[in-house]
């Protein structure tokens, strides 16, 4: 039987044996208090004081026996009683584990136990169940909650927080509360894990963790993105202080730099809440740290790297590369001017553009996400049995690529496009009437799994009832409504868009309110779309949408009168497509 699936029998029996363990204690308290020599002589005192005349008489009788009886000594054998150590009766109590701050509410994602820094818990917050442990009930949270990984960042041990200098030797306290949760987890086959995204104490690196990750959590980019960014942005280039010690070089090329005219983002260390949209209001800035440069690239903005040479523009750099320039942090870039030409090409350039930012975030969505990189660090750890699966964090991005293929053509159009998917979709849906065509024969030859729909393609162009009549049969969160092929990057760059801003549809901006058409005639999306990228609309085109949304069978045109939120994405034409026209984004096939 699974961890999860305890019967009610079992939780009433394991309540009861709580509650005897926790009256055997009572007891065992009580007997001691009683037995107590203080109490015996409060009681011989009130004695005396009610009755004084024989009170007085027989109070240094009675004080004498009690100093006799304490005085005493123990077996003779020379050993004393060994002392057994006290069960925290107050964190079994009801009241301690409904004050811990414990999970209340099952969901599919993975349970963690975490002693995370707060930047590191708002950034898996969206992806994995988060316990938060804190040192003064890390006890009662632990053993009320059915965990599945025990993680520990690095930077939790940060000067200010609940467990700051934990692992240090001057703070034995919550260094013995984290090894008390380690060693908990491991007699439950709880996997551990340690985010080493800032320096370690020297206790806290000498835990017995399964696994340490040398690196950050990857990049939020529900928290680090261009939505809704301004159009105009400072101009001028800002210094971005990083969390660690920049060095002595690097603190000398920012007073350099700062003489040229490079601006300072002051207080971005005390509140690190502000710091997306301060790098959304920047065109460039200058930072020490890749795990920075990253997040100012999927905010939008260009970046210069002081220290680490690799990540230049040079031949054979990834996406990110292209837009990211570097200076090394020696005594050659004190001596030269290479700092001062690198912020004047940076300031000259200005923020990205719509392809760069495009590439960026596709880059960081595929490889450096955060549920990327929550799923690659849970993949090398050994899950207990009943436990969720390593790539949980990326269930929210499974795509169903809905279509309406008539013939073999659209067929392998079709499959020519899901197959070459930088993000494949996790399943396809067609109508019955498709499912002998060629190219739905390929997508299973592929191994992809190919749902069928009673019923055929429509003659013309598709409905909302058409889409909703597949979305139905789709069991994933996300579907693509297909009508072209879109190149290899239509998905992930969707997806991207939709984590980014957690919308509930993606798609080209409609310009102007577009009614519902009586009968046949064209939908909404046959008009012009206006030119808008990361900006919430009233109206989209839609791409990309929940499965509930296009389960209701409702017209795009009335999305946001029904509490959708929609988010404009123009989109990326492949060789050869043309989008001008009304029916090249109605029309399965058309382009």
């Amino acid at each position: 039987m699974k961890r999860r699936e305890l019967s009610h029998t079992e939780q009433l029996r394991q309540a009861l044996s709580e509650r005897e363990a926790q009256l055997q204690e009572a007891k065992a308290r009580l007997a001691a208090l009683e037995g107590s020599t203080s109490l015996q002589v409060g009681r011989a005192l009130t004695a005396a004081a009610k009755r004084p005349g024989r009170g007085l008489v027989q109070l240094p009788r009675e004080m004498f026996r009690l100093w006799r009886k304490a005085g005493r000594t123990g077996p003779a054998t020379g050993r004393g009683t060994k002392a057994q150590p006290v069960r925290s009766f107050d964190a079994e109590r009801e009241e301690a584990r409904l004050l811990s701050g414990g999970v209340g509410v099952r969901d599919s994602r993975l349970v963690v136990a975490g002693v995370l820094a707060p930047e590191i818990r708002a950034a898996l917050a969206p992806y994995v169940r988060v316990v938060p442990l804190r040192p003064q009930d890390a006890q009662a949270a632990f053993e009320s909650v059915d965990v599945d990984i025990v993680c520990v960042s690095a930077s939790a041990a940060a000067p200010g927080s609940l467990w700051a200098h934990a692992g240090d030797p001057a703070v034995g306290d919550r260094t013995r509360v984290l090894n008390w949760v380690i060693d908990s987890a491991q007699a439950r086959g709880v996997p551990t894990v340690l985010i080493a995204d800032a320096p370690a104490p020297p206790g806290l690196a000498a835990l017995d963790f399964d696994h340490v990750h040398r690196g950050d959590a990857g990049v939020p980019l529900h928290l680090f993105n261009p939505v809704a960014a301004e159009p105009e942005r400072a101009s001028e280039p800002a210094y971005v202080p990083s969390p660690a010690p920049a060095g002595v070089v690097a603190d000398r090329l920012v007073e350099r730099l700062s003489e040229d005219g490079m601006r300072r983002l002051a207080g971005v260390r005390e509140d690190a809440q502000e710091l997306p949209a301060r790098l959304r209001a920047c065109s460039g800035v200058v930072v020490g740290d890749t795990a920075l440069a990253d997040r100012a690239l999927a905010c939008g903005a260009r970046a210069l790297l002081l220290g680490d040479t690799a990540r230049g523009a040079d031949e054979g750099a990834g996406e990110r590369d292209t837009t990211l320039r570097s200076v090394a942090t020696d005594v050659r870039a004190l001596r030269s001017g290479a700092a001062t030409d690198e912020l004047a090409r940076l300031r000259a350039a200005g923020p990205l553009t719509s392809e760069e930012l495009r590439l960026v975030l596709r880059s960081v969505f595929l490889t450096d996400a955060t549920p990327v990189r929550l799923a690659e660090i849970f993949g090398r750890l050994g899950f207990a049995p009943g436990s969720g699966s390593p790539s949980l964090p990326l269930k929210n991005r499974r795509t169903a690529l809905l279509a309406l293929p008539g013939d073999d053509a659209e067929s392998l159009a079709l499959a020519g496009d899901a197959l070459q998917q930088s993000h494949p979709p996790f399943e396809v849906v067609v109508p019955d009437s498709a499912a002998g065509l060629a190219g739905i024969e390929r997508l299973h030859a592929h191994g992809v799994p190919v749902r069928t729909v009673p019923g055929a393609a429509p003659v013309g162009a598709p409905q909302p009832e058409d889409w909703a009549r597949l979305a139905r049969a789709a069991d994933v969160p996300w579907t693509a409504l297909w009508d072209g092929p879109r190149g290899e990057h239509f998905l992930a760059d969707l997806l991207c868009a939709a984590e980014c801003s957690d919308a509930d549809a993606v798609g080209p901006a409609v310009a102007g309110p577009q009614p519902q058409p009586p009968g046949d005639a064209a939908d909404a999306v046959g008009h012009a779309a206006a030119e808008q990228e990361y900006v919430f609309v009233s109206s989209v085109a839609p791409e990309l949408a929940r499965r509930e949304l296009v389960c209701r069978a409702l017209h795009p045109g009335v999305w946001n009168r029904h509490g959708a939120r929609l988010l404009a994405l123009a989109p990326v034409l492949g060789p050869g497509a043309s989008r001008s026209e009304p029916e090249a984004r109605t029309t399965p096939g058309a382009g």
